[in-house]
């Protein structure tokens, strides 16, 4: 029909009338199908990028809720955690434990002019994080090279004995940051029967102190000089029991700063802190803290001055480790044996090592017994591997607390000579150890 139509309308062999008749059936209606093709492809790809978006949004949204969460809760776990904090009274907004360097408010202050004991007094007293009283000048043992950043009163606080280190008005930034980095490694440290307590700081304001308990007869070496004469103090009295009784002590200490992860780095009586009943404390913990904070660089005082208490492997400037600590047990046990005499008195601390490396040693003091000496040498052995180690150490003092003379009190009659002990043990300059 339509093509009979077509051949009324065009001549046979006129093409291009034929093809305008056929123009709708051939090429409009074809094109409004792929149009409309198109156009459905598009809404269905739209719906799909919609739902797609939408699940995305709602993931991010619970992401972000659940990471919400965890922070609030991190935040309000270290809120009780700071709540909980026991050793240090902790200012708002610090964390001794976290050893966080925070910018610290100062209040202005006069320079060049010394703070008086009752201006000391004063500021503390008015803290909120700590309350001393009766604050006085600490008694210094013997002449002492004078210490340019801190110096040191006795106080109350909490109805105790404290001693502050108060850090001087004129210390820089570098020096404040460092003494507050201190108190974090002290508070950090934790409690130990046998190390002193830390019972406060004062980190926010100036004059910034750190308080630690103070043991009644103070350091071991002034303790061993006074037991020397024969009319002493009252529970003055040295054994070989009680030598026996306040190495373990010291050394329960010094194992656990190990186990911290720390090396002390200056064991010897001077570091060491004896209470009324005779409790010994390790104490000395400035070189643990540059030990912690600087490997290998235990600071000017220790290489220059101490050298005589000092591993061999120390001295030669070498690797250092826990086993170094045992060879200054070692020198500590010569101490207490000998009420404080130095050690290597007989030489100069430049020719120690040269004599080390002859195969020489420490010689046995006078009335000391073959346990007490053969403890020394197990200690003050050249090769590190061939010292004892600690657990070897404590079963060998406690084996000897057990078996040792409780009766016969060590006495050197001669009083100590300070000008020829700092001579002796090799001191450039006499300072106050109780500092560090």
């Amino acid at each position: 029909m339509s093509s009979n139509s077509t051949d009324d309308v065009c001549a046979p062999d006129d093409t291009l009338c034929i093809v305008r008749e056929h123009q709708q059936a051939v090429i409009i209606v074809p094109t409004l199908l792929l149009f409309s093709t198109l156009v459905t492809l598009l809404a269905l790809l739209g719906i799909a990028l919609s739902r797609h978006y939408s699940v995305r949004n709602r993931a991010r949204t619970t992401a972000t809720t659940r990471t919400h969460h965890r922070s609030t809760h991190r935040r309000s776990q270290r809120h009780r955690q700071r709540r909980q904090l026991q050793g240090i009274d902790a200012p708002h907004g610090l964390n001794p434990l976290e050893h966080e360097e925070l910018p610290m408010s100062v209040q202005p202050v006069q320079r060049n002019v010394k703070p008086t004991t009752a201006a000391v007094q004063r500021t503390t007293t008015e803290r909120r994080h700590g309350a001393f009283s009766h604050v006085t000048a600490l008694p210094l043992s013997f002449s002492i090279k004078p210490n340019e950043t801190v110096s040191l009163h006795r106080a109350r606080m909490d109805h105790r004995d404290v001693v502050l280190r108060v850090l001087k008005d004129s210390a820089s930034n570098s020096e404040k940051q460092t003494f507050l980095g201190f108190a974090s490694f002290l508070s950090g440290l934790g409690p130990h029967p046998f190390i002193p307590a830390l019972v406060g700081v004062v980190s926010v304001q100036s004059p910034l102190v750190v308080a630690v308990e103070e043991l009644q007869h103070r350091d071991l070496l002034g303790f061993l000089w006074r037991c020397r004469q024969v009319n002493s103090e009252s529970g003055c009295d040295m054994t070989e029991k009680r030598i026996f009784t306040m190495a373990r002590q010291v050394a329960s200490a010094l194992e656990y700063l190990h186990s911290q992860g720390c090396i002390h780095g200056n064991v010897a009586a001077r570091s060491v802190l004896v209470g009324g009943d005779l409790t010994a404390k390790l104490w000395g913990l400035g070189s643990a803290y540059r030990w912690r904070t600087q490997p290998g660089s235990p600071g000017e005082v220790e290489v220059m001055e101490l050298r005589k208490w000092q591993a061999p492997e120390l001295l030669a400037r070498t690797t250092v480790g826990r086993s170094s600590d045992i060879w200054s047990f070692g020198i500590l046990l010569y101490e207490m044996v000998t009420l404080g005499d130095p050690p290597f008195s007989e030489l100069m601390a430049t020719e120690l090592l040269q004599y080390l490396q002859r195969g020489k040693h420490l010689k046995r003091p006078a009335n000391c017994s073959n346990s007490l000496y053969s403890l020394m040498r197990s200690c003050c052995q050249w090769s590190p591997p061939q010292r004892l180690s600690m657990s070897e150490l404590i079963r060998k003092l406690q084996a000897g607390e057990k078996s040792a003379n409780g009766r016969t009190v060590l006495r050197v009659p001669e009083p100590i000579d300070i000008e020829k002990y700092l001579r002796e043990a090799g001191y450039g300059e006499a300072y106050n150890y109780a500092v560090l």
